[in-house]
Order: structure tokens, then sequence, then C-alpha cells
């Protein structure tokens, strides 16, 4: 043991490790604080990052629901169109239906008219034929006498006639 006390490495050994105790105290509750603070931090970055994680999914959550609604309300929409364009072409073809309806009554009423209007033109012919013929067979049998009396007599009915 003298010989160890004798040699300058073993001093500077007990020196370093009599450092080593003193510093260490120190050291350690600061290296301790440190370790605890990180700690900390470190935890309160995980409360953090698990905070955000619930906030994501209830966002997440929140935007499957709208999109639910969104495809349910898209669907509505869709339904909705799709019974208007069956009522505007149920519409569309009654429109139709009683506009070619009005039409052919329209053509028909003037089918009709001008049937009419022929029919009038056949008889005014007929009636100018007749009395031209009339005329004519009335100048070959009634002479200038019989022509006044005749005439006389229809003016005297006139007046009876006209009421």
């Amino acid at each position: 043991m003298m010989h160890l006390l004798a040699d300058g490495e073993f001093w500077v050994l007990l020196a370093v490790v009599v450092f080593a105790a003193i510093v260490w105290k120190p050291v350690r509750r600061t290296v301790a604080g440190a370790l605890d603070e990180r700690a900390a931090r470190i935890r309160a970055d995980l409360d953090e990052a698990r905070k955000l994680r619930d906030e994501a999914e209830q966002l997440l959550a929140q935007y499957e629901q709208r999109q639910r609604e969104g495809a349910a309300e898209a669907e509505a929409i869709v339904a909705h169109a799709r019974e208007e364009a069956e009522r505007i072409a149920a519409q569309s073809a009654r429109d139709l239906d009683a506009a070619l309806a009005r039409r052919q009554r329209l053509a028909e009423e003037r089918i009709a008219q001008a049937e009419q209007k022929a029919l009038d033109e056949i008889r005014a012919v007929a009636v100018d034929v007749a009395i031209g013929a009339a005329r004519e067979v009335i100048q070959s049998q009634i002479n200038e006498e019989r022509g006044a009396a005749l005439l006389d007599a229809a003016i005297a009915a006139l007046p009876q006639r006209l009421r």
C-alpha cells in the first residue's frame, strides 16, 4: 500500500475521483433537472399530439358525416330533378296533345268554313243561274202589260213582306 501512496498516478486518480464526486452532486441535479424538464416537454408534446390526433379524428368524423349528408342531399336533388323532368315531360306531352287537338279543331273549323263558303258560292251561282233562266223564261212568256201588273202587285205586297 505504501507503494501506492508514492505513485503519482494514484494521486491523479484519487483527485479525479474526488473532483468527480464533488462535481457530480450539482451536475447530477442539473442533469436530472434537464432530463426531468425534457421528459416534461416530451410528455407535453405527447399530450399535445394526442389532443391534435383527437381533434383530427373529430374533424375526420365531421367531414365523413358531411360527406354522407352531402351524398344523401345529392341523391335527393337527383331524385327531385328526375321527378321534375318526368313531370315536365308529362306536362309537355299534355300541352303538345292539347295544341295538336286545338290545331286539328281549327283546321276542321277552317275546312267547315271553306265547305260552307263553297256551298254558299255554289248556291249563289245556282241562284244567279236560276234567276237568269227564270228571267229568260219570264221574258219569253210575259208581255209588257202582264209584267207591269206583276210589278205593281209585288210593290204593293212589299210593305207586308218587310214586316
